[in-house]
């Protein structure tokens, strides 16, 4: 009934504006007034939150509320938008109301926390004989059904288990059937297909899709873990796919991570094919889905673990990833345009080998967006930071300006220049190459402290060493300069995404040339 009241009454809204009480004011709303208040085209929320201690992860009794705005546009889906919807385990920690029907709606009405189940005090009687008796034969009388019960389950169960043996093998397909289902479309379609047909801008599959694709993914085998949850293959209409699993704890990273992946016109070759985004009761917690292209090859940090490159395929390795990386810090203008975006955890283990050898962007859990109207950041409100080993110097030292988004940009371009020396150690020329290490792995520990890396890059302003025989070999050179150039202490001095694009594109041109 609260979103039905919602859809009604945006065109009354959308005239004048609505008024919001704001304690969080998104910089990219309508509009935002210097009295705690904001304006916008879409609806007025407040969330009460119960905090949770950092380390022990127990409540801290301190409950928190904080009333912001959020515009039509970010209304996703617009008749029932995902962030006003709050999971029923998470009740009890995180509340949320969302109104548009009059100004400052938010204030009139806080939405209250499930309280926290509390044990029940022990009696400080002491039972006497009789009791403990009758107390023994009550269990006595509910233990024996209970057995009975459960062997006649072990009993159906080995006669069901035998019978499967031994019955003539017929194969099912477990999947729905795609025919006669009308929220799937063709059956002859691949996912890509589906897509680039349904999606218009290629962020995903249809809406309805996405809503029921979970019960149609068999889970095969899992293929990596991470802070978030877990990454599985699975099958969907005979095709692999890549299922991001996150705990139900994590709920903001992942709304954030889908919200960046169905951006319009962020659809690239190299940037990891986005496909749905749902969530799986599976009888004991809400599990949050993010599913997406399948690469067998893996990670870049998987690629180059395995196997020395040739030069030819280290250009192509390189030039594909910025190409990625380009493409996501390119805005496109236009009604249906995409906003500059920022990775924010560039490193080889979030770019992923396809098939063809050439490599493509992921996670974008961290990522912000550009509104270059307003000329305002969208940071993603999560708890998260990037990985402490590919941190600019200026996000080390807490420099940097969060309010420009070129600093984003450049931080990200710092990064890059990391992986390229990553790949650049693997080259193979003549049989000679290193073997693989993590930047700066002779001068911090495996797992770094933020302490650890503001002294070596900061401080003492150490770089990877670049080897010697990289000068004999012009595309090992190239790729030299170009890092070097990445990983000037000064930002604004280093090369943007799109002059590393063409500088490797013309070296990938000799390259063909010479073979």
């Amino acid at each position: 009934m609260q979103f039905a009241v919602i859809i009604v009454l945006l065109f009354i809204t959308k005239c004048c504006g609505l008024t919001c009480k704001c304690t969080l004011c998104p910089s990219h709303t309508s509009a935002v007034e210097s009295n705690g208040t904001c304006v916008t085209d879409g609806i007025c929320m407040i969330t009460v939150v119960r905090e949770r201690d950092a380390k022990t992860n127990f409540f801290t009794g301190k409950i928190t509320h904080n009333y912001f705005c959020k515009d039509k546009k970010e209304l996703y889906p617009p008749d029932r938008p995902f962030f006003c919807e709050v999971s029923q385990r998470l009740l009890d920690e995180l509340s949320v109301y969302c109104c548009n029907d009059s100004d400052m709606c938010n204030t009139k009405y806080i939405p209250q926390l499930v309280p926290i189940d509390s044990l029940p005090e022990k009696s400080k009687d002491v039972p006497d004989n009789n009791s403990e008796i009758g107390a023994l034969n009550l269990m006595i009388l509910i233990s024996i059904p209970i057995v009975c019960i459960c062997i006649l389950f072990l009993v159906g169960f080995f006669i069901y288990q035998h019978y499967r043996r031994n019955r003539p093998h017929i194969h099912v397909d477990s999947e729905p059937n795609m025919e006669t289902n009308p929220l799937v479309p063709c059956q002859n379609q691949t996912i890509r297909e589906i897509c680039d047909s349904h999606s218009g801008s290629g962020s995903g599959l249809p809406i309805l899709v996405q809503r029921t694709i979970a019960r149609q993914i068999r889970l095969c085998e899992i293929i990596g873990k991470g802070r978030y949850g877990e990454v599985w293959r699975g099958t969907w209409r005979g095709e692999n796919v890549a299922v991001k699993i996150f705990s139900s704890r994590e709920e903001r990273s992942w709304f954030r991570e889908a919200e960046i992946y169905q951006t319009v016109m962020l659809r690239h070759e190299n940037v990891l094919g986005f496909i749905a985004a749902d969530n799986k009761d599976n009888g004991t917690w809400t599990q949050l889905w993010l599913i997406t292209d399948n690469h067998e090859n893996g990670s870049l940090f998987d690629y180059l673990n395995r196997q020395p490159v040739s030069p030819s395929i280290m250009i192509r390795l390189a030039l594909s990833a910025v190409s990625g990386l380009a493409h996501l810090h390119m805005e496109i203008l236009g009604q249906q345009g995409k906003p500059a975006i920022a990775h924010r955890d560039l490193k080889s283990k979030n770019i992923l080998v396809k098939s063809n050898i050439t490599c493509c962007i992921a996670d974008l859990g961290l990522a912000v967006r550009h509104d270059s109207k307003t000329d305002s950041v969208d940071i993603a409100p999560n708890n998260r930071v990037g990985t402490k080993r590919y941190m600019a110097p200026e996000v080390l030292d807490e420099s940097i300006n969060m309010n420009h988004f070129e600093s984003f940009k450049r931080a990200d371009v710092h990064s890059f220049g990391l992986v390229l020396w990553e790949i650049a150690r693997r080259c193979n020329v003549g049989g000679i190459y290193e073997d693989y290490q993590l930047p700066y792995y002779d001068l911090v520990p495996s797992d770094p402290s933020l302490e650890d890396m503001k002294k070596v890059v900061c401080v003492e302003k150490h770089r990877p060493a670049i080897p010697n025989r990289w000068q004999s070999l012009e595309s090992l050179h190239v790729m030299a300069k170009l890092m070097k150039e990445c990983w000037y202490p000064n930002a604004a001095a280093r090369l943007t995404a799109l002059r590393i694009r063409k500088t490797l594109a013309s070296l990938s041109s000799q390259e063909d040339i010479k073979v």
